[in-house]
């Protein structure tokens, strides 16, 4: 048997308001967050950017589509994400994110030159889930990077 008066149920609007709250914050899980959500925004705009330049063949589309996403990224972690926009300026966090960006290029253009290899012709989504696999790995790895090697140090 329950007591209706010690079961309050959660409101849409309290539960909303608490998850807001923690992306906002700038707790880990907060920052985890906002990168998951800023590297998901720039995921997007690399796929698009991937479909549109997939002419020129797959791995300049992929070179071009992660090299743009990758500046957006790094300007919205900049600014968003870790709230840096006041200690570090747009070059030196297109430096350390391009820095760490790299390896991500490189894998990422490695597996597809892997895929093509290795099925004649692969679907369009069948390289965009592999380009997902593979920078949600790097990802993973660059938020560890920006929030604990790249952070400031207290003078």
């Amino acid at each position: 048997m329950t007591c209706p008066s010690l079961h309050r149920p959660v409101a849409v609007a309290d539960l909303a308001g608490e998850v807001a709250a923690l992306v906002r914050s700038d707790r880990g899980l907060g920052q985890f967050t906002r990168f998951v959500l800023v590297g998901g925004l720039s995921s997007a705009v690399y796929a698009l950017l991937f479909v549109l330049l997939r002419g020129l063949g797959e791995v300049p589309a992929n070179l071009i589509g992660a090299a743009l996403s990758s500046v957006l990224a790094n300007e919205l972690h900049r600014r968003l994400t870790f709230r840096a926009g006041e200690r570090v300026g747009w070059f030196a966090a297109q430096w350390e994110g391009g820095a760490l960006c790299v390896a991500g290029m490189v894998a990422t253009s490695l597996a597809l030159r892997w895929v093509n290899e290795v099925v004649h012709e692969p679907a369009v989504l069948t390289e965009i889930l592999l380009i997902a696999a593979v920078t949600a790995t790097i990802g993973t790895l660059r938020f560890l990077a920006l929030r604990w090697v790249f952070r400031p140090h207290p003078a």
